[in-house]
């Protein structure tokens, strides 16, 4: 069974800093694509970061290029998403997807 379990969301001021981990279980972790989304309340799911499977280097969305920084330890079967210098409209719940799965997202709230 695939799982994936979202973690490190909170409540954190403009400027602030957030690390999400994506914890999978249930398949071949290094084999696969994994990818972060977000969507906030009243829109649409965004991409925010994908790795493709073999391809080491994570792809971003437009939005978020140069303060979100995204990595993978194939070690843990865990991927990683660091989110700096937080705005506002970052506030959305986070979720982890390995296609047609996702996780149950963790919540990221940022006050300004």
């Amino acid at each position: 069974e695939v799982q994936l379990v979202e973690s490190g969301g909170g409540l954190v001021q403009a400027g602030g800093s957030l690390r999400l981990s994506c914890t999978a279980s249930g398949f071949t972790f290094a084999d696969y694509a994994i990818g972060w989304f977000r969507q906030a309340p009243g829109k649409e799911r965004e991409g925010v970061s994908c790795f493709m499977s073999g391809d080491p280097d994570p792809y971003y969305g437009d939005s978020v290029k140069g303060r979100f920084t995204a990595y993978r330890d194939n070690a843990k079967n865990t991927v990683y998403l660091q989110i700096d210098t937080l705005k506002p409209e970052d506030t959305a719940r986070y979720y982890c997807n390995k296609s047609p799965y996702w996780g149950q997202g963790t919540q990221v709230t940022v006050s300004s």
